[in-house]
């Protein structure tokens, strides 16, 4: 891979060159030099209106369905969808038939992924089979390349296996990812318990459901001094408990969806079930605290809860639909669009590049001499809309179709594979 790109702006908190417009040499995959003014015949040259340059983007939270639900989605259209969405690795949930709970399975799914252009680092099931009932092999899985262990959307119920879970992993400072959702609280709702709910007829789910598991599990995490990821977190009780957590010295991380932060309750009153997501998709009140806590640092990463399904699934009664949308093309770009005047560029890119590999303790690209090109290239003011036929993920269950963002990628640059 040899790139010449011209006049970019260099996003990353880690460079020495950060907020400085700059040309930047790659040869061989490899940053040879930044500086002004550069050339080299030999190289592709990358050039566009206000070109600008940041680590690769990624994604804690994807959902590939591979192996097991190919019907809902293709890996590698999932992939190419990172790709085109500014992402250059991902993390992959365990929500697969089998489950992803032993290390075969990890290694298997790694060797896969070596042909594509984006990284997948998958995520291990806490309890076998996702049944949260018997702890899974997380050790063994650690040592074939899981980067953290989650059940996913599946709440472990038994807060005495979710304390064993956290202390086995501290054992080899492994990360769990807790999905916070009392189910016998939030039962079969559809929709965020509240106004909107009474009036649609729909049963709610209501915020003290996240906010009783999130509490229990900041609590087991400080028993076993063990770290601890909840996410996507939804209420503003929620961002408090966590910001608290913090401050008390517990090794307490969060995410949020980017597509949390876009639409209300409100916006279920049309019973599309494109606005059918868990968690739900609250009140502006909870959506202006989740802003803050990103604002505070009290949560750390955007995801994009990548969560496809095929049209059998979503294009039916709402109450009968599947939660989830397709989100891996449209994340940075909404992010860009509803945060870029609330907490700035630095702060959207540390939230989806660095603290993610921060918390995963993976490699910290950073755009500098020497280090391997691991970049997205992006126009944070063109505006573009998304149409269905743009779509890369196999399905096209979105409620972003037909709007408009502002911020647009124009190209990942992944040394294994450029």
């Amino acid at each position: 891979m040899n790139l010449l790109i011209k006049s970019a702006t260099v996003i990353d908190p880690n460079s020495p060159y950060n907020n400085q417009t700059k040309d930047i040499l790659i040869l061989n995959g490899t940053v040879e030099k930044i500086g002004d003014n550069l050339s080299d015949e030999s190289c592709e040259v990358i050039t566009n209106n206000n070109l600008h340059i940041s680590p690769g983007l990624v994604d804690m939270r994807s959902n590939l369905r591979t192996p097991g639900y190919e019907q809902h989605e293709n890996f590698e259209a999932a992939l190419k969808s990172a790709e085109a969405g500014g992402f250059t690795e991902i993390c992959v949930m365990p929500s697969t038939l089998p489950a992803l709970d032993n290390s075969s399975m990890v290694s298997q799914l790694i060797e896969r992924s070596k042909k594509h252009k984006v990284t997948v680092h998958p995520i291990g099931a806490i309890s076998q089979q996702l049944e949260g009932k018997e702890l899974a092999e997380m050790f063994d899985m650690k040592q074939a390349g899981a980067v953290a262990f989650s059940d996913d959307k599946n709440p472990i119920k038994d807060a005495n296996l979710m304390s064993r879970g956290l202390l086995y992993a501290k054992n080899f400072d492994g990360l769990i990812m807790s999905f916070p959702n009392e189910t016998s609280i939030s039962g079969h709702g559809q929709v965020h318990e509240g106004k909107i709910s009474t009036t649609l007829g729909l049963e709610g789910i209501p915020a003290l459901a996240e906010e009783i598991n999130a509490s229990r599990d900041l609590f087991l995490a400080n028993y076993n001094e063990a770290r601890i990821h909840l996410g996507p977190i939804s209420c503003s009780n929620s961002v408090s408990m966590i910001a608290e957590a913090k401050s008390e010295g517990i090794k307490a991380t969060s995410d949020i969806a980017a597509h949390q932060l876009w639409f209300t309750d409100a916006d279920c009153t049309s019973f599309d079930s494109n606005y059918k997501v868990n968690p739900p998709f609250r009140s502006q009140e909870h959506i202006d605290d989740l802003i803050e806590g990103l604002k505070s640092g009290a949560i750390d990463v955007i995801t994009s809860d990548h969560s496809p399904w095929d049209e059998e699934e979503k294009q039916k009664e709402f109450e009968l639909a599947k939660f989830g949308i397709t989100s891996l093309q449209t994340t940075f770009s909404a992010s860009l669009t509803k945060l870029t005047k609330e907490i700035g560029l630095q702060s959207i890119i540390q939230k989806l590049s660095i603290n993610p590999r921060t918390i995963l303790q993976l490699d910290i690209p950073i755009v500098k001499e020497g280090f391997n090109a691991n970049f997205v290239l992006f126009d944070p003011t063109e505006t573009w809309t998304l149409k269905k036929e743009d779509i890369l993920s196999k399905n096209k269950n979105t409620p972003f179709i037909g709007t408009t963002f502002t911020g647009k990628v124009i190209r990942t640059i992944h040394n294994r594979m450029d």
